[in-house]
């Protein structure tokens, strides 16, 4: 998955899960703050992505969203059960899964094979 990608993916599963609001995610592999922006909701996903400059947007029901990343130009499924979340990215064809804790996520990308933090 793609390092911006995988940020926003982190920022939309926090702010969902943790229900704290925030206008930027801090990527610890990445070492910067990526300014993001927009609304979330249990139906909606409407965010900005001002690294990239693209949207990410979408629908669901709480649980379950169907996002797509105007930049990538692809299609991201995501879950979230109360703390934890996962999902596939259809850019890079790999699954994701996480955890958030307070304004700390943490997701295990399958495709690069790691852990990756970021806080919000």
């Amino acid at each position: 998955m793609d390092a911006n990608l995988r940020a926003c993916v982190a920022y939309i599963a926090g702010r969902l899960a943790s229900k704290r609001k925030s206008s930027s995610v801090f990527d610890y592999d990445q070492g910067k703050y990526i300014s993001i922006g927009g609304s979330l909701s249990m139906s909606a996903v409407n965010v900005y992505d001002y690294d990239q400059g693209c949207y990410i947007a979408g629908s669901g029901n709480g649980s379950r969203y169907s996002l797509y990343h105007y930049g990538e130009s692809c299609y991201i499924t995501l879950q979230i059960a109360e703390s934890t979340f996962r999902g596939f990215d259809y850019g890079s064809s790999s699954h994701f899964s996480g955890r958030v804790s307070g304004n700390s996520i943490s997701i295990y990308d399958y495709g690069e094979g790691g852990y990756f933090n970021y806080a919000i």
